[in-house]
């Protein structure tokens, strides 16, 4: 407890600012405070902190240390290195499609996802009952943009703010389909700091130069990263790939993907408890009922996004294997 409600009180400084009237090893401290209380969270969570989104927070929580304060402009080499996640991120997504489950590349997954992916939403039995030559666009769409569209990321502006527009909208459309923790929220985030907002606000002000040892840090950190990115990026070269995957024990650099198989077909484990003194046959057995995970079918689903409910994914993943 004291971990995480102190994570929630730096999560609160930070966002009231107070990095900002710090100076800048002191903010750089207190955005590495909340990345190292999650890690320790996330190392002693085992396989309920196994989502891949747990990785992408620390990922970009440990990169978000060295874009300075508000009084230095973010480091160039930075935003690069959060590009290059947010690259390995979407094109990690769609390498794991397009190797895994046919109906990926049949167009025809979306017939069965909306109805049988881990928490649907509010909106999810709309989109399932939408016409089928609609989920056909809808994969192809998927397909462009977690395949082809991440490449551009790495081109100039403003090619590179227009493929990261791209995936912002493409993340929303997610965000009403179904329930995905925060990860839908996170990418937007990245691709938001890959897009030259200057058209719009204008020039910059003028901004302090780096101390030298900022500068130095930002240098070893990037060749960190890259000498780490080794092992990631040999798996997305890899026909043997594997998704949501630690190579180092911090998190700093991962692989990503999702729903690499598609169910056909929706399995629900139902819990159920009884107030009786003797738990027989007998007994008044009632289901005991989730936030989250679908049981009353005459319950409209929610929208708990980008809160993740870890116990009913869990169940999610228990139904697939009954065994």
């Amino acid at each position: 407890a004291t971990v995480a409600w102190g994570g929630c009180a730096v999560s609160v400084a930070l966002i009231a600012g107070l990095d900002g009237h710090l100076p800048l090893w002191g903010g750089m401290l207190l955005w590495a405070l909340p990345w190292v209380l999650y890690l320790s969270i996330v190392q002693v969570g085992q396989v309920w902190y196994g989502f891949g989104w747990e990785s992408l927070l620390l990922e970009t929580g440990f990169l978000a240390v060295f874009l300075g304060t508000g009084d230095t402009a973010p480091p160039v080499l930075v935003l690069w290195l959060l590009r290059w996640l947010l690259f390995r991120l979407e094109f990690g997504a769609g390498l794991i499609k397009m190797r895994g489950d046919a109906c990926w590349r049949k167009l025809t997954c979306l017939d069965f996802h909306h109805e049988t992916q881990p928490m649907p939403g509010p909106l999810s039995w709309f989109f399932h009952h939408l016409p089928r030559p609609v989920h056909r666009v809808e994969v192809a769409a998927n397909h462009v943009t977690q395949l082809l569209v991440p490449v551009l990321l790495l081109t100039p502006q403003p090619v590179a703010s227009a493929a990261a527009a791209l995936m912002v909208l493409t993340q929303l459309w997610l965000v009403l389909s179904g329930n995905f923790a925060w990860l839908n929220w996170l990418t937007i985030a990245l691709a938001l700091s890959v897009i030259d907002w200057t058209p719009l606000a204008g020039e910059p002000p003028a901004l302090t130069a780096p101390p030298l040892w900022f500068e130095a840090a930002v240098i070893a950190v990037t060749a960190l990263v890259l000498v780490l990115s080794y092992r990631p990026a040999r798996n997305l070269l890899s026909r043997r790939q594997v998704m949501n995957r630690s190579f180092d024990p911090l998190h700093l650099v991962n692989t990503y993907g999702a729903f690499g198989s598609i169910s056909r077909m929706r399995l629900e484990v139902v819990v159920e408890g009884t107030a009786d003194r003797v738990a027989d046959e007998g007994a008044d057995w009632r289901e005991y009922g989730f936030h989250g995970k679908p049981g009353d079918v005459r319950r409209l689903p929610r929208l708990f996004a980008p809160y993740h409910l870890r116990l009913d994914w869990m169940m999610w993943f228990a139904a697939l294997s009954p065994a």
